[in-house]
């Protein structure tokens, strides 16, 4: 049976880990009792883990046409002849509409009726509640005709496998490019290994005829001490002549009326009520000392004005004074200082950026740049802290057990109550129950 990708906008991706089955219709009937029978409705309702029913009711109400589904037999029906192409089209704005999270895409959701009967979708991956539109007419049918939760359970079961599957065929893929590369830069490596052997007598020959370092720095030290000797046989004498005495006593008695002259002019400007300024003292010979953080952001934001900035962007940061993870702070702040709602959409249209930056085993790293991104933003963009690390999961930057090892890190430093691991909670629940689930089969 062929499989399609659940959603259109991830149709092209080959390791997309949600498939359904592709729609199988036949026209059966004559004249005014014509109807278009979905042969394989169940199973495609089944992969989106909504009843059958729901999606039939769905077809009749966007066609103007009766439809329906008889539970004992599985068929699903709906009157009047419709093309394949048609209903694939309604099936796909039925996805959006009552199986995508509207937060992060993700189909795994549970159909969820309020005590003041309004729908929502709450998302397994990122824990995000959406809010479906209530004048939408199928919406008053799944209010009559409920979803059990349960029956879900299989399918979940069934896409975490998917997943652990499409892991290993990556893991598979990048283990195949890394011997490739290895193997072309054996190739490169010997080809210049000639030209460094030749390098290397050269450089030989040049330091038979120049003196050695050890030699230099006994030089050196000798030169040091003839100059200390020097300075001890110079012996220090103060003049004690009577004119020397006189000198020294009007310089003295300078300072005093200087000082004497600054306050008795602080005293008339305090009392004719101008304010007096004082010289504060310089930090380290700065007035205004600029933090490296801070430097550093600017430097960052300066240099992504460009248009190439992202292919270059790796050689750029190597550039910039400080730590690797400094560095990793100050680009998480350059690319969205100032995000506040909308900060997940903002993520994955800058995820090039991250992916040039981040270098192999540094996932905790990136990760503390968002905790310390999140720590000054605003509360907005903290709400959207689980989607973002779900969209930087999705796109293979970030890996379970590098999210699952910062939040319990997170947890341990005493910080509980921070809205950061609140809003991240859901989120790593998802990865641990998908892995127990996985493991216990």
């Amino acid at each position: 049976m062929a499989l399609l990708n659940i959603g259109a906008g991830n149709k092209d991706d080959a390791f997309y880990r949600y498939k359904m089955p592709k729609m199988i219709t036949k026209i059966e009937g004559r004249g005014n009792g014509i109807k278009t029978n979905v042969v394989n409705m169940v199973d495609i309702a089944k992969a989106l883990g909504r009843p059958a029913s729901y999606t039939t009711k769905y077809f009749g109400c966007e066609l103007g046409a009766q439809s329906k589904f008889d539970e004992k037999t599985g068929t699903s029906h709906v009157n009047g002849a419709h093309d394949t192409a048609k209903l694939t089209a309604l099936l796909e704005n039925f996805i959006k509409k009552y199986v995508q999270c509207y937060g992060c895409g993700n189909p795994e959701t549970e159909v969820i009726i309020t005590k003041s009967q309004m729908i929502n979708l709450k998302c397994a991956a990122c824990g995000f509640i959406s809010d479906v539109d209530m004048r939408d007419k199928l919406t008053t049918f799944i209010l009559k005709n409920p979803s059990e939760q349960k029956k879900g359970a299989k399918d979940k079961k069934a896409m975490r496998r998917a997943e652990k599957e499409r892991l290993k065929e990556g893991e598979a893929a990048d283990e195949e490019q890394r011997k490739l590369k290895k193997e072309a830069a054996k190739k490169k490596g010997s080809s210049g290994s000639s030209k460094t052997s030749t390098k290397k007598k050269s450089n030989s020959s040049d330091e038979e005829h120049s003196p050695t370092g050890s030699q230099a720095d006994e030089h050196k030290a000798a030169a040091a001490a003839a100059a200390s000797s020097d300075d001890d046989d110079v012996q220090w004498q103060t003049d004690t002549s009577a004119a020397a005495a006189m000198q020294r006593i009007q310089e003295q008695l300078n300072d005093v009326t200087a000082g004497m002259v600054m306050l008795s002019t602080n005293e008339e400007k305090q009392k004719s009520g101008s304010p007096v300024h004082e010289e504060k003292p310089k930090a380290n010979g700065h007035a205004n000392s600029v933090k490296p953080h801070d430097r550093l952001v600017s430097e960052i934001k300066d240099y992504l004005k460009k248009a190439d900035a992202a292919s270059q962007l790796k050689s750029f940061l190597e550039t910039l004074s400080g730590t690797y993870q400094e560095i990793l702070d100050a680009l998480f702040e350059a690319l969205f200082d100032g995000a506040g709602k909308g900060f997940a959409k903002e993520v994955v249209k800058k995820t090039k950026y991250l992916a040039v930056a981040i270098k192999e085993n540094s996932q905790l790293m990136l990760l503390q740049a968002i905790e310390y991104f999140c720590k000054k933003a605003s509360p907005e963009a903290v709400k959207e802290v689980a989607l973002v690390l779900k969209a930087l999961y999705d796109r293979d930057l970030l890996e379970e057990e590098s999210i699952v090892e910062w939040y319990e890190k997170g947890l341990k430093g005493g910080n509980k109550d921070s809205p950061i691991w609140k809003n991240v909670k859901p989120f790593v629940e998802w990865l641990q129950s998908a892995e127990s689930e996985t493991e216990e089969e």
